[in-house]
Order: structure tokens, then sequence, then C-alpha cells
């Protein structure tokens, strides 16, 4: 029998959480590096993911397990930079592109921003797979081009490399067929591990709930939130959390090239209003700036962001980002040359004219993917054209002059049902329903 490396057998660890007895951190060390030099089994790994599922963890627990899994690749440092390393994580949500703004106008303040993101997951958008709507763009380059970019831009979005928290993917691909996932004693260390792979000097986190969200319930995201922040800071990471509002689209389309179009027109002015985009990716940056102490207070970071943008400064950082990444060099003067379109076409009408008084943003998301923007699968490919634009939001007037929506798809028949499912997705009344705030509540950082 394969010792675990520190001496231990893999199976007392799995024996001990089993029995509900508190795993010291050379315990769990060991299992996780046993997981990544392959000594410890996927059936161990997946006997000790179920014994932590049905169990828990404590806090130290957690740390223990999310500096394990950061350990067990490279991390980054990035201390010759001048000026701090910074980021953002969103739990997700439909129409959620946040990342394609925040990021060049952090960079744009004096930050520099090595964001690690990830695909779609579920009926949620991922960013990756906006950023790969964008014809060349890398999004998963090797990490010396990664350095180099961050370096010499300031901000550069891929995906996690083979090299940073290799024992999470292989947890995670274990978790996911052993129905193990919906834990906080392993999704916390599942997110955080890579944000401390990335070697970063602080963290915001978007914790959204809502029927659009991954965590639909409040109390269930607050207490998502409340892990990651004090996961995050017990492992030396300076975090705060901003529990947001998904009940309704953050942005008015869903959708990877449709996206896309959003955030540009967002960096350089053009294009309608997007106040809820907005509203959400300023607080957000303003503390990532109060964060990484380039700026004073909230007030002094929302002076700094709109500098950035109305100089133009956030719009060519993330120009310069998609051209060290292999995307055109005009893309943000000719966006419709370079962003895929849907030969179809059609606004979604309602039954009956009124205002929007509930929306299904779950069905929205799952629209989106019926028509070909997510996955089913791992494997399935994705369509960068179709999806959801003009989505009306919340006490938003509707008729036979006000679409619902307009669906971009690839064929008629695909129009047909996700005009049949966004129909289904709202609820029209005569009057507004209350509004509510889209910041929810901030957990800030344990001292």
């Amino acid at each position: 029998m394969t010792l675990a490396p520190h001496g231990f057998l893999p199976q007392e660890i799995i024996r001990r959480k089993r029995d509900r007895h508190r795993l010291g951190r050379e315990d769990i060390s060991a299992f996780v590096a046993g997981i990544t030099d392959g000594t410890v089994s996927e059936g161990q790994v997946a006997a000790l993911a179920m014994a932590i599922f049905l169990n828990g963890l404590d806090l130290e627990e957690r740390v223990a397990l999310t500096l394990a899994q950061r350990d067990s690749g490279m991390v980054l440092d990035w201390s010759g930079l001048p000026g701090p390393a910074l980021d953002k994580h969103s739990t997700g949500g439909v129409g959620d592109l946040v990342s394609l703004i925040l990021g060049p106008v952090v960079a744009a303040c004096g930050g520099f921003v090595p964001m690690i993101s990830g695909r779609g997951l579920g009926h949620t958008g991922g960013t990756l797979d906006k950023l790969e709507s964008i014809p060349g763009y890398r999004a998963t380059p090797g990490l010396a081009e990664f350095r180099r970019v961050v370096r010499e831009v300031g901000c550069a979005i891929i995906g996690q490399t083979d090299e940073l928290a290799p024992a999470d993917r292989r947890i995670y691909a274990i978790r996911d067929v052993t129905a193990t996932v919906e834990t906080l004693d392993l999704i916390t260390p599942s997110i955080l591990s890579k944000k401390l792979a990335a070697g970063l000097h602080a963290l915001v986190l978007d914790v959204k709930c809502g029927s659009g969200a991954f965590m639909a319930d409040r109390a269930a995201a607050r207490a998502l939130a409340d892990s990651l922040v004090t996961v995050a800071v017990g492992a030396g990471l300076p975090t705060v959390a901003l529990l947001t509002d998904m009940d309704s689209m953050l942005a008015s389309a869903a959708g990877n090239a449709l996206e896309v179009k959003i955030a540009i027109d967002v960096l350089t002015g053009r294009g309608k209003a997007e106040p809820k985009l907005v509203a959400v990716t300023r607080a957000l940056t303003a503390e990532m700036l109060v964060q990484g102490r380039l700026a004073a207070d909230l007030s002094e970071a929302g002076d700094k962001i709109d500098a950035a943008l109305a100089s133009g400064k956030a719009a060519e950082i993330f120009a310069r980002m998609v051209t060290a990444l292999g995307g055109p060099a005009d893309l943000l003067e000719r966006p419709d040359a370079y962003l895929a379109t849907a030969p179809v076409t059609r606004a979604v009408h309602p039954d009956q004219a009124g205002l929007v008084g509930a929306t299904d943003m779950r069905a929205l998301g799952l629209a989106v993917i019926g028509l070909g923007g997510g996955r089913r699968r791992p494997t399935d490919t994705i369509d960068p054209a179709v999806g959801l634009s003009d989505v009306a939001g919340l006490g938003a007037e509707v008729g036979p002059d006000r679409p619902l929506a307009v669906v971009h798809a690839k064929t008629e028949a695909d129009a047909d049902r996700a005009a049949a499912a966004v129909r289904a997705a709202y609820s029209v009344q005569d009057t507004a329903p209350p509004s509510a705030p889209l910041i929810i509540e901030r957990l800030p950082a344990a001292t």
C-alpha cells in the first residue's frame, strides 16, 4: 500500500474525516500532495470528498485545504511590479460581463490585473467564452506570455493553466461525477486556491444571488461570501465581497459576441446606456482600487474610474490586451467586422402589454444555451453569435412595440424555441415591482 508523502496512509485520513475528526494541516497537505503526484487514487479522493461533504471542515481545515491546493503547482510572484496585483472573482450570472470592463479600468488606474477566469457553468456565462468570440484571442497562453502581457499592458484575462493549482482540477473532476460539488467546504478552496496561486495582493468578490445566480438563495449566497472572505483572509489575502442582485439581467444582452460588443460600447462611451452593468462594475472596481491602495476611499476611487473611462485610457488598455493576446488591432474601431452575427434575429413580444414584474433569469440563461451560446457538455462547441439582446429589465414597459428581448439564432427553428422560452421566463403585470438594491451587502475583510 502506498503511503501519503508524510507517512500517513490515505485511508487513515479518510477514516478520520469519516468519523468526524478534525484533520491537521499536515494531513491535508499530504493528501493533496498525493493527489498531485498520483499516489492517492481517484477512489480515495472521492471518499474524502464525500466524507467532507457529509461532515464538513472547520475554518482552519478550509484554510489548510486552500493553501495545499494552491501549493500543488506554481505560485506566481508579482513583487517586481510598480503597482499592486489585483483581481475580482464572480460566482457567475447571466449577462455578467463585468470583468471585460473592470480589468482595463483597474489597469488604467495604476493596478495590474492577472485575471484567471473560467468558462460558462450551467446557465451562467463564462468570461473566457466571451473573449474567445474575438477572432485570434488566445485565452490559454503560456505563463511566460501571461506575465509579459500583465507587465506590459497592465491587464491579461486568461484561463487556468496546467501549472496553477493542478490538484484543484483533479479534485473538481472527481467531485463533478460523485455528487460532492455543492458544499462550501470544497467550493471555497476550489475558488480561492487558483486566486492565491495567481500571487494577488488583494481580491474583490462578486457573489451573486437571485434567479440567475449560481446560488439563487440569499442566505446561501451570503454563506458563500462569508466563507470566501474568511478563508481568503485566513490564507493571507486581503479580500472584500459584495453580494449583488441577479434577479434581472446585469447587461441588456446575453451571448458571447453580443456581450463583448456591450463591453466595447461601455469602454468607448458608444452605444446605449447600461445602468445596472455600469453601477455594479463601478462598485466592484472602486473596492479593488481601495483594497490596492490606489485610492484613499470609495469616493476618490469613483473619480479615478470616471477619469479612466472619459480619457479613453481604459479602452486603450482593453485594445492592447486583445492585440497582445492575438486579437485584431482595430477591434474597438471596427467591432462589427470581427464579432460574429447570427443569421436570424427576431423580436419577442409579450402576450399582453404591461410592465415586467419578474424574470426567471435561469430560464433566460438556459435559452441562450439552447441557441448554442453555452455548453450542455464540456466538449460542446459554442456559437459566439447567438444569444439575446435588448432584454427588458424589471419594471420595463413591454408590448407590441417594446419587445421582451431580441433573439439571435442560427435557424428559424432555434429562434422559435428561444422565443417560447423567453415568453415563459417573463411575468408581465400592470404595476412595476418594488425596486431592489443592486448591491445587497458588503462583507469586509477581517482585520
